[in-house]
C-alpha cells in the first residue's frame, strides 16, 4: 500500500542550497515548527514564476511541503519571501555575519528536532544586524547564546575544577576541553588554555542573558573583543571538529579591506 504523502505549512530560514539534477534543487530550511528541514524543489532552477528568487541564504519564507514521513525528503510545493533583509544584503560585512549566523544554526541543529528559541534567535538578530552598525558584540552575543540554546553553553561564571565563582581582578584561562574557565590557582598553563580576563568573562555572561534592544550598548575593548573573539569561535571549532567556513572568510574579508 502506497504512503500518502501529508501536507504541511511552515516557516523558515533559507540555510543552504544544493544542484540535484538540471533543473531540481535540495533546499535545507530552519523552521519554526520544524527544526531543520530538508526538501527538493522541482524545477526551482528553470521556473521564474514558482520559486522566484525565494531561496536566497538567510532568507525568511512561507514553506507549503508534503512528505511521507519525518525520515523522507519533503517535496517543496511552495516558497513565498517573508523578510529578503535588503538592508543586510546591502552591506557585504552584514551579508558575511549573517551568512555565518545560518552557517552556525545549521551546524548546532540536528534534522528535524525542533527548536523555538532557536528560529526566535536567528530572527531576532537578523532584524538586529540589519537595523544597527555592524559590532563585534553582536556576532559574540549570537554565538554565546546559541550554544546555551543547542547545549554547549561553556561554564564562564567559575572555575570548572574549584567551582570558585569569578572575582574581578583574578587571572582566568579558558580551556576548550573542559569546557570552561579555570583559575590562575587550578590553571596549568598549556598550550590549549587562553588567558582570559574577568572583565571579558562578565561581559559575555551580561551578553548571554541580556535584552536583545540593549545589545546595542554594549562596546567590547579591542582587548575583550579578541578575547571574547579567540575564546568562543575557539570552542565553537573544538564542539563541531572543525572550522566555520563562512567565519573564515568574513575574517579573510575584513583583513583584506583594512
Amino acid at each position: 500500500m502506497t504512503a500518502v504523502r501529508e501536507h504541511f505549512k511552515t516557516t523558515g530560514f533559507v540555510l543552504r542550497t544544493l544542484s540535484y539534477s538540471e533543473s531540481d534543487l535540495i533546499v535545507s530550511f530552519y523552521s519554526h515548527d520544524f527544526g531543520k528541514l530538508k526538501g527538493i524543489a522541482k524545477g526551482a532552477k528553470r521556473s521564474k514564476k514558482r520559486f522566484a528568487n525565494v531561496f536566497e541564504p538567510f532568507s525568511l519564507t512561507d514553506i507549503i511541503f508534503t512528505r511521507k514521513s519525518r525520515d523522507t525528503l519533503a517535496f517543496i510545493e511552495s516558497c513565498d519571501i517573508v523578510d529578503h533583509y535588503d538592508t543586510i544584503r546591502a552591506n557585504m560585512e552584514k551579508t558575511l555575519i549573517a551568512s555565518y549566523f545560518i552557517d552556525l544554526t545549521d551546524h548546532f541543529s540536528p534534522e528535524g528536532k525542533k527548536n523555538e528559541d532557536i528560529f526566535r534567535l536567528l530572527q531576532d538578530f537578523l532584524v538586529l544586524l540589519g537595523r544597527e552598525k555592524v559590532s563585534d558584540s553582536i556576532v559574540r552575543f549570537f554565538e554565546i547564546r546559541l550554544l546555551k540554546l543547542a547545549g554547549f553553553e561553556p561554564a564562564l561564571d567559575h572555575c570548572v575544577i574549584c567551582r570558585t565563582s569569578v572575582t574581578n581582578g583574578n587571572a582566568y584561562f579558558f580551556n576548550a576541553g573542559r569546557g570552561g574557565i579555570t583559575c590562575s590557582a587550578c590553571a596549568r598553563t598549556q598550550k590549549n588554555e587562553q588567558p582570559i580576563s574577568a572583565g571579558t568573562l562578565r561581559t559575555l555572561l551580561l551578553g548571554k542573558d541580556m535584552d536583545i534592544d540593549k545589545i546595542k550598548l554594549v562596546t567590547l575593548t579591542d582587548s575583550s573583543a579578541t578575547e571574547s573573539r579567540c575564546l568562543l569561535t575557539g570552542f565553537i571549532s573544538h564542539v563541531l571538529g572543525r572550522e566555520v567556513k563562512s567565519w573564515k572568510v568574513l575574517e579573510q574579508v575584513r583583513r583584506y579591506c583594512t
